[in-house]
């Protein structure tokens, strides 16, 4: 199944995700299990297979990274499930900062302003590596496709932090 035929909508890394949830709630009314009650078995099991189907295709093109990732193996570059390490040395170091920045939370004098400036360091950072993607991952040729493997990688990094910063403000400020 193609994710994006499946809601109708161009192959892109940028998508309208009102039009994505428009097209979702159409196929769930159409093959929602409840609608099948009266008929088989095998049309039953057919209707929640399908159903299951539409919300990994909903939960995939939704998140940014897993959409990007979604395209780049579309294309023939599957790092779903990889076990590759990032080799930018740089970027490496600036994680590790990022991680010390973050465990350091806590502690800080004020803890709601440490919170809301390495927020704003992950926004930069998410911007900076999902600004090109669109770009990167309409391309075909593979110097282009490895470029995006590689900003997908740092993103996940980046989505990383923010969960663990979310983690730290429940923790915080609950």
């Amino acid at each position: 199944m193609r994710y994006f035929e499946l809601f109708g909508l161009t192959p892109s890394y940028q998508i309208d995700l009102a039009l994505l949830n428009t097209h979702y709630l159409e196929l769930q009314r159409a093959v929602h299990p409840d609608k099948f009650a009266g008929k088989s078995e095998r049309e039953k099991l057919l209707a929640v297979q399908k159903t299951a189907e539409i919300n990994d295709a909903l939960a995939t093109l939704k998140h940014p990274v897993k959409r990007a990732e979604y395209i780049l193996s579309e294309k023939g570059v599957d790092i779903r499930a990889e076990q590759q390490t990032l080799q930018d040395p740089a970027f490496l170091m600036e994680q590790m900062e990022l991680r010390e920045a973050l465990a350091e939370l806590p502690s800080a004098r004020d803890p709601e302003a440490a919170v809301e400036e390495f927020e704003d360091q992950i926004k930069v950072l998410d911007r900076k590596y999902s600004q090109s993607l669109a770009q990167l991952l309409s391309a075909n040729d593979i110097e282009s496709l490895n470029t995006a493997a590689d900003n997908i990688r740092k993103l996940k990094f980046v989505y990383k932090l923010r969960d663990e910063l979310s983690r730290i403000e429940d923790t915080l400020f609950d």
